[in-house]
């Protein structure tokens, strides 16, 4: 599948107009960032960690609306807008790949089929040792995703893309060395310009900003025979929803892919008892009640539920090409 049948699988947008709210949104998260990062000296720790947090993850958001088209009509200008890498640990066209792969509803959830996934298949949880299953199973909970998650996710990432390379796979080196100048750019004027100490930005900015993303991410799926009743519906309050720019209003998003942010609420309104009735009921009344049912107990056991149901196994048989799933690399 190419670049630009990915794309419209996806729902990338139709429009042929610049998104100005999307821009000045962007232009308004690097000012902040800017002066988060300047003043970092003269503000204690327990402010700029969800200052900087927030602001990383709003970036990581852009970045998502950037994968399906947004702001402009024009790929490469919109990958320039999001360019500068503030969370540091992937690759914009490597994550704009997967995410586009993420979106072939059929797959959602598969652990081989979905790279998004964190499922894992019965064989990979045969292979786990104790630790393993331990690790699996923590992070299943709320607390475990956002403690632990950004670490397993980051190790995951680089050690699939140097087994890669180990092969003599070059196909994603392009795009790692994209990402080496992009966070070079960030490093430069966090350390070089505002003398943010490296582990300081890490600890303050980019860890707490992959954090959040997965806080979003938790509960976005589940498995589901239906692939409608697979994408939640979590209907956050106003600070929360600009962070994921009304991502969390995802079984909407999987739905109508090509549709900017700043139109989710209204499309939702409009059409909010179709889509809860499409998906299942699955629904949360915000974060909050998320952490207090997970934040310690797990949502579910770590293997997929339905991977030897009829809907995911003939995708399975399929053998349509894929790539690493999460789920395989929790493993």
């Amino acid at each position: 599948m190419t670049d630009k049948q990915r794309r419209n699988a996806a729902g990338g947008r139709a429009a042929e107009s610049i998104e100005w709210p999307t821009v000045l949104l962007g232009a308004a998260t690097y000012a902040a960032f800017g002066l988060l990062t300047w003043n970092y000296d003269s503000l204690p720790w327990w402010l700029l960690l969800p200052l900087g947090g927030y602001l990383v993850a709003l970036h990581g958001s852009l970045q998502h609306e950037a994968a399906h088209g947004h702001p402009t009509p024009w790929p490469r200008v919109n990958e320039l807008l999001v360019w500068p890498s503030l969370w540091l640990w992937m690759p914009y066209r490597i994550y704009r790949k997967t995410h586009l792969l993420h979106h072939r509803d059929d797959y959602l959830t598969d652990p081989l089929g979905d790279p998004e996934s964190f499922y894992m298949t019965p064989a990979a949880w045969a292979r786990c040792g104790p630790l393993r299953r331990a690790l699996a199973w923590s992070l299943n909970t709320l607390s475990g995703r956002l403690l632990l998650g950004p670490a397993v996710c980051t190790l995951r990432l680089y050690g699939s893309a140097a087994a890669a390379l180990a092969r003599g796979d070059t196909r994603d080196l392009g795009a790692w060395l994209l990402h080496l100048a992009a966070a070079t750019l960030t490093l430069t004027w966090v350390i070089g310009v505002c003398e943010v100490p490296l582990a300081g930005y890490l600890a303050l900015f980019a860890y707490p900003g992959l954090s959040l993303t997965l806080l979003r991410s938790f509960l976005e799926h589940q498995a589901h025979e239906a692939p409608g009743e697979r994408s939640v519906v979590v209907e956050a309050g106003p600070v929360m929803s600009l962070l994921y720019l009304n991502n969390n209003l995802h079984a909407l998003h999987h739905a109508e892919p090509g549709l900017p942010w700043y139109r989710l609420p209204a499309r939702f309104r409009a059409r909010r008892e179709d889509l809860l009735a499409g998906n299942g009921g699955y629904r949360f009344a915000g974060y909050l009640e998320i952490a207090a049912r997970y934040l310690l107990t797990p949502k579910e056991p770590p293997v997929h539920p339905l991977y030897h149901a009829p809907s995911f196994a003939r995708l399975h048989v399929a053998n349509d090409p894929r790539p690493v799933a999460a789920g395989e690399e929790v493993a």
